[in-house]
C-alpha cells in the first residue's frame, strides 16, 4: 500500500460511480435546509439582546447549553442510524422525522412578546432550543452520513460535497439580510452617493419581526427538509441486519466502543481537529462582526436607528457578496484544484487565501469608506466554502479506511462524533463570545458612546481569532496522509474483502441448503 500511496496516478471517475444531477440536487437541498436552520437561528437570537434587553452573557448561555446537549446526542443518533434497518433504508426515516419536528420547534422558539421578565425569555428560548437541537440532529447527522456513502469514488465525493456547499450559499445571502429586516422599516442599500430601497419591512419592530421570520423558517425546514428522505438513494441501505446488543448496558458499551474505535483512527482525528479550529474560530469571531459594523463602522451616526439601518445594509451586502463568491468562485475553484492537486494541497492553498482575506477585513473596517469591507469578501469565501467541501470529502475516504480496519460501515457514527466535537466547540464559542463581548467593555446601555478600547478589542477578536486557528489547522492538515492513490488502493482492498465475504456467505447458504436437502432425504427414507 505504501508504494501505491506514492504513485502520481490520476484516476478518472467510472460511470457507475457518478451521481446523477437529480440526486445531487436533492442532496444539495438538504444542505440548504441544514445551513438555513443554523444561520437563521444566529440572526433571530439577536432579538433577545437588541429587542428584549437580555444580558449578552445570558444569551451566550442560551447558545451554549443546548449545544452541549446536542453534542452528546450526536453519537447516539449516528450509532442508531448505522444500526437502523427498514424497508426505506438506514438514514431516510431519521431525516424525515428530524425535518418535521425541528421545523415546528424553531417556529415556536421565537414567539416572544414584550413585557415579560428577562428570566422568562431565558427559560422559554433555552427550553425549546434544547428540544430543537436534538430534533434537528435527527435530521442533520443521518443526512451527513448519507452524503458519505452515496459514491465510493475519491473525486465524485468532492463533487457531491461541492454541490452541497454550493446549495448552502443562498442561505447566507438570505441570512445576511435578516438583521436588516428585523431592525429597519426600510431596507436601503447605500454605496457612496447611490441609494436603492430594496424592500419595505412589514414588521413594526425587531420583536414582531422575529416572530414572523421564525414561522417562515420553520415552514421552510419542514417542507424542503423531507426531500432527501423521499428521493435520495442509499448505497448501503440494505446491509445485513446487525447483531443487536441486548440490554441498555450492552448498547451503551457498544456505543462507547464505537466512539473509542473512531478516536483511534488518526486521519479522522486530524480532520475533526482541523474543522474544530477553523469552524469554531469562525463562529467565535463572527459573533463580533455585527457589533463591529454597527458600533464602530457606523458608530458616528446621529441616531441608533440610522446606525442599525446603515449597518444592516452593509452586513446584507457583505454577506450576500460573500455567499455569491463562495458559490461561484471558491467552491468551483476548490473542486477544480482538488482534481488536479489532491485534497490536502487544495486545503493548504485555499486556507492561505482565507487568511489573507481576514487581513483585508481589518483594513475594510473603515468609518470613512464603510463599503471597503467588501474587498475582503472574495478571499473570505474560501474559509468555510473550501473547508466543508474538502474535509467532508476526506471524511468519506476515512470511512473506507475504517471499513478496511474494522469490517463495518459506520458513516453515521463518524458523522455523530465529527459534529459532537464541533458542537462542543460551538457551545464553548457561544459562551465565550458573550464573556469576551463583556470583557471588551461593550455595554448596550452606552449606545453610540462605546469606548475606543471596546471597539478596538472587538475588531481584534473578529479578525485575529480565525487567523490563529487557521494557521494551526494548516499545520495539522500537512500531516494528513490519505492521498488519491492511497484512497483508491483502500477502496480496492475493501471491495475485494466484500466480494470474498459475499462468496463465503453464498457458500455457507449452499451448505445450509444441502444440509436441509440431506435431512429431507433421510426423513423420506424413514
Amino acid at each position: 500500500m505504501e508504494q501505491a500511496a506514492n504513485q502520481p496516478t490520476h484516476h478518472v471517475t467510472a460511470r457507475a460511480d457518478r451521481i446523477s444531477f437529480f440526486q445531487k440536487f436533492v442532496y444539495g437541498m438538504g444542505s440548504f435546509v441544514n445551513q438555513f436552520a443554523g444561520a437563521a437561528m444566529g440572526s433571530l437570537i439577536l432579538v433577545l439582546n437588541l429587542g428584549l434587553g437580555v444580558n449578552p452573557a445570558l444569551v451566550g448561555t442560551i447558545g451554549a447549553i443546548p449545544r452541549f446537549l446536542d453534542a452528546f446526542s450526536d453519537p447516539l443518533i449516528g450509532y442508531s442510524s448505522d444500526n437502523t434497518r427498514t424497508r426505506w433504508g438506514r438514514r431516510k426515516p431519521w431525516i424525515l422525522f428530524g425535518a418535521l419536528s425541528s421545523g415546528i420547534l424553531l417556529a415556536m422558539m421565537f414567539q416572544l412578546h414584550p413585557g415579560k421578565s428577562e428570566m422568562f425569555y431565558f427559560w422559554w428560548v433555552l427550553g425549546i432550543q434544547c428540544l430543537f437541537v436534538i430534533a434537528f440532529a435527527c435530521y442533520s447527522i443521518p443526512w451527513l452520513a448519507l452524503g458519505y456513502e452515496m459514491t465510493p469514488d475519491y473525486h465524485e465525493r468532492t463533487r457531491l460535497q461541492a454541490v452541497a456547499s454550493f446549495f448552502g450559499q443562498p442561505v447566507w445571502i438570505i441570512a445576511a439580510w435578516i438583521p436588516m429586516v428585523m431592525t429597519s422599516k426600510e431596507i436601503p442599500i447605500k454605496i457612496w452617493n447611490w441609494t436603492l430601497t430594496v424592500i419595505n419591512s412589514p414588521f413594526k419592530d425587531i420583536v414582531e419581526a422575529s416572530r414572523g421570520l421564525a414561522i417562515f423558517v420553520g415552514i421552510f425546514i419542514t417542507v424542503f427538509g423531507v426531500l432527501p428522505a423521499l428521493f435520495n438513494k442509499e448505497l448501503y441501505g440494505n446491509l445485513p441486519r446487525p447483531e443487536k446488543a441486548k440490554g441498555y448496558k450492552n448498547v451503551i458499551k457498544d456505543i462507547l466502543h464505537n466512539c473509542a474505535t473512531s478516536f483511534k483512527c488518526g486521519p479522522f482525528v486530524k480532520l475533526v481537529t482541523v474543522t474544530f479550529l477553523i469552524f469554531n474560530g469562525f463562529m467565535l469571531a463572527s459573533a463580533f462582526t455585527a457589533y463591529v459594523v454597527f458600533f464602530y463602522v457606523f458608530g458616528n451616526q446621529p441616531t441608533m436607528d440610522l446606525m442599525y439601518q446603515n449597518g444592516g445594509a452593509l452586513l446584507g451586502v457583505f454577506g450576500s457578496l460573500s455567499a455569491i463568491c463562495t458559490a461561484f468562485v471558491a467552491i468551483p475553484l476548490t473542486t477544480w484544484i482538488s482534481t488536479k492537486l489532491g485534497k490536502r494541497k487544495t486545503f493548504l492553498i485555499t486556507m492561505s487565501l482565507a487568511i489573507f482575506g481576514y487581513v483585508l477585513k481589518w483594513v475594510g473596517y473603515n468609518q470613512q469608506y464603510p463599503y471597503l469591507l467588501i474587498v475582503a469578501a472574495p478571499f473570505l469565501a474560501f474559509h468555510l466554502g473550501s473547508l466543508f467541501t474538502i474535509v467532508c470529502s476526506m471524511v468519506a475516504d476515512v470511512c473506507d479506511l475504517d471499513e478496511l480496519q474494522t469490517g463495518t460501515r459506520r458513516e453515521g457514527m463518524f458523522s455523530g462524533i465529527f459534529w459532537w466535537v464541533q458542537k462542543l466547540g460551538m457551545a464553548g464559542a457561544s459562551l465565550l463570545a458573550g464573556i469576551l463581548l463583556n470583557a471588551t467593555g461593550f455595554k448596550q446601555a452606552l449606545g453610540l458612546n462605546q469606548t475606543a478600547d471596546a471597539l478596538f478589542y472587538m475588531r481584534v477578536c473578529d479578525v485575529g481569532i480565525p487567523i490563529v486557528t487557521s494557521l494551526i489547522a494548516i499545520y495539522i492538515i500537512m500531516t494528513f496522509d490519505i492521498t488519491e492513490a492511497k484512497a483508491y488502493d483502500i477502496r480496492q482492498q475493501v471491495e475485494r474483502r466484500r466480494e470474498d465475504r459475499r462468496k463465503e456467505e453464498r457458500r455457507a447458504e449452499e451448505r445450509r441448503a444441502e444440509k436441509r436437502r440431506e435431512e429431507e432425504r433421510r426423513g423420506r427414507q424413514l
